[in-house]
């Protein structure tokens, strides 16, 4: 399943549109649409009854992503039109879903660090590690915080066999011209999993190292020294789940997941030259300060009793620690008027999440009509940011607590007709001790607090059959999140201030909006949505003098969605992902949205197209291709060139093991990232994209 098309205007002809681009798809794997249960809905829903636009990336599909590029945020931007493009860094800024937050989760444990947002939330575990994707578009409150875009929910592997089974994996890449020893990147991983009386596990660990990364040229691309690369760096990933079985009704599951990735400092960055078009790159060379890197752990457990005088219960406490440290710079935010000396410092972001999620579920009321889902979030988010050089507080310790109960329910008045309903109650509070900002920012003290913040938060939405295979669907739904609450303290430079006084700090309540059709029968999935997305007192971050600072203004954006699969033969499908997106704020404070938001904000419009095939017993194939349109801005300086790139992978089963060789960027286009062109204007991060390179991986399976 994918997506979108054009704006209002051209909502009554999108179908038409769509269907135009039937002949040329794009690819996913063959799934029984009525049988996928949505877990991230809170209420087990099935895909074909959701409100929502769901999408379901499945094993396959990861799988086959990972042939050709191990970068998670890639495959999101692969698979999910509506996605931002890559950065291709550590660094995932810019990267929003329909042009706002995205709250990533494993398994249900929230990943995003939305008090300080750094960018780093799309790197805490290696997709090897995943069993599928799950995906919500548009805002959501039901699983609290951060989703103002959507939920993207990696649900983690689980024992499938009562056999001991075990497989081991060896993938190398290299681009297609100046192969070397520092341009090669390697990957290997290993995975056991089976079951004993009533305890199941599944143990699982990965390596990669990853070389500089070339562009269509053959030219080093520019290292982010600063924000964090994933070029020219190390990382891990070890995982653990353990489940026992009480009854057929009960069991509890622990899981454990520690990601780590590192830079290998190798290289440093030559600044390039937006005007005139040269790009940023690198040398060999040791920059100073110690390695960017990502740290993250996750730990997860839950108990579930199906069976609970005829109701189904799931508890859920988990903890995350993470910890992201960025790279060295003679940031002006960094240096102290008071001294000549420039100051080198490096800033490290730390977050430890601890939660807990209570649902109890009952189907069947109301002669079978009615299934509800009642439960209690609890969180408490603990954030700062280090200057780990000089020792200095960058963002003071800020605690976030939250308890949030809610009620789901999901009515079928009438075969053809579900109706899906719920509101959620969130309470939260901030605490700040009082403290001073840095020198750039005058030193000032600001007297701390703990404001407090209450929302209701609202659901609605309904599904009508209008026959067996096409459905129309619309939903009402909000999204709670906050601002970017460390750079907001960070950036007082006015004495007298109070942190319960900072409207800055009130949170972004999102209302979207959404209307669309589907159509599914044996051989054709088409789905089309249009949706809104406003709120009144949006995040936007800008940029003066060196200095980036959060702007609390109006937002208003919309798109339409489109996703066509086309079942060629048993062995061959098609498919076409579209979304369409525009987006503006109200930069002046009039009441009326009137700048085009940049590529910071908003993805560009993007088609995907894709082919899988199975040819026979042993050879599979898959070939797509995604389009970015290019978007002009009111800073034509920021203006986008589109560009198109086209991925290639092919599997052949052998007697012992598989075998797969995978292209990407076949077509070796030369292009400027989304990032680079759009976000900022800044001659340090004006990034090519990666060029062609070819992977070889060999699986074993015993």
């Amino acid at each position: 399943m994918l997506y979108p098309l054009s704006p209002r205007k051209l909502l009554p002809i999108a179908p038409l549109i769509c269907a135009a681009h039937a002949p040329l798809a794009l690819a996913t794997d063959v799934t029984e649409f009525d049988a996928v249960i949505v877990e991230s809905s809170r209420i087990d829903a099935r895909q074909e009854d959701s409100p929502q636009v769901v999408t379901v990336i499945t094993k396959e599909q990861i799988e086959s992503q990972l042939s050709i590029v191990t970068d998670s945020s890639q495959v999101l931007s692969n698979l999910l039109p509506g996605y931002s493009l890559n950065t291709q860094k550590l660094n995932n800024s810019s990267q929003t879903f329909r042009g706002r937050s995205v709250l990533y989760m494993i398994d249900g444990v929230p990943q995003s660090n939305p008090l300080r947002e750094g960018s780093r939330s799309a790197h805490t575990i290696d997709l090897s590690m995943v069993e599928r994707i799950e995906v919500i578009h548009g805002a959501s409150a039901i699983h609290g915080l951060g989703a103002t875009g959507g939920i993207i929910n990696f649900i983690t592997k689980s024992n499938s066999s009562e056999e001991l089974k075990q497989d081991i994996s060896v993938q190398m890449t290299a681009p297609t011209e100046r192969i070397s020893s520092d341009t090669m990147s390697y990957k290997l991983s290993y995975q056991i999993q089976g079951a004993k009386d009533n305890f199941d596990y599944l143990v699982g660990l990965t390596g990669e190292t990853q070389g500089v990364f070339l562009d269509a040229n053959g030219d080093y691309i520019g290292a982010d020294t600063t924000r964090g690369d994933i070029m020219d760096s190390r990382s891990y990933d070890a995982f653990t789940k353990l489940g026992y079985w009480f009854s057929d009704e009960q069991n509890i599951e622990f899981s454990y997941n520690r990601y780590q990735l590192t830079g290998e400092k190798n290289y440093v960055s030559v600044t390039g030259d937006r005007v005139n078009g040269i790009a940023t790159t690198s040398v060999k060379g040791n920059p100073v300060g110690k390695a960017p890197s990502n740290q993250v752990q996750t730990i997860n457990l839950e108990y579930t009793d199906t069976d609970v005088m005829g109701m189904k219960l799931k508890t859920q406490a988990f903890y995350q620690d993470f910890a992201g440290r960025y790279g060295a710079a003679t940031s002006k935010s960094f240096q102290d008027p008071n001294t000549p000396d420039t100051i080198y410092d490096q800033s490290q972001n730390e977050s430890e999440k601890i939660g807990a999620k209570f649902n109890l579920s009952k189907n069947g009321l109301l002669n079978g009509k009615l299934n509800t889902t009642v439960g209690l979030d609890l969180l408490r988010d603990t954030t700062s940011q280090r200057l780990i050089l000089t020792g200095r507080t960058y963002v003071p310790e800020t605690t976030y607590d939250n308890y949030a109960p809610f009620i789901q329910l999901s009515l079928t008045p009438i075969e053809r007709l579900t109706l899906q309903a719920g509101a959620r109650y969130e309470n939260a509070k901030l605490d700040i001790d009082t403290y001073q900002t840095v020198a750039s920012r005058n030193s000032v003290t600001v007297e701390g607090g703990s404001p407090e913040f209450d929302e209701m938060i609202y659901n609605a939405g309904a599904v009508l059959r209008v026959l067996p295979s096409v459905s129309l669907f619309a939903n009402y739904s909000q999204g709670f999140g906050m601002p970017d609450v460390g750079r907001v303290l960070r950036g007082v430079n006015t004495p007298g201030q109070n942190v319960e006084d900072l409207i800055d700090l009130s949170p972004i309540v999102t209302d979207n909006y959404e209307g669309g059709i589907r159509f599914n029968n044996e051989n054709i999935d088409f789905e089309i949505s249009y949706y809104e997305s406003n709120s009144d007192l949006g995040s936007r971050i800008v940029e003066s003098n060196g200095l980036y600072t959060v702007k609390r203004e109006k937002k208003e954006i919309h798109g339409v969605e489109a996703s066509l699969g086309y079942q060629l033969t048993e062995n061959h499908k098609i498919d076409t992902g579209y979304s369409y997106i525009q987006g503006k704020s109200d930069t002046d404070d009039d009441g009326s949205v009137d700048t085009k938001l940049t590529g910071s904000d908003i993805p560009p419009n993007k088609l995907r197209v894709a082919w899988t095939a199975q040819w026979n017993d042993e050879l599979t194939s898959m070939l797509q291709a995604n389009h970015a349109f290019s978007r002009d801005f009111d800073d034509k300086e920021l203006d986008f060139d589109g560009f198109t790139l086209v991925d290639a992978t092919l599997g052949y089963q052998l007697p012992v093991g598989k075998m797969n060789f995978s292209v990407a960027n076949l077509l070796n286009e030369d292009y400027f990232t989304y990032y680079s062109q759009s976000a900022f204007k800044n001659d340090d991060l004006y990034f090519k994209g990666r060029g062609r390179t070819i992977t070889l991986a060999y699986k074993l399976d015993f």
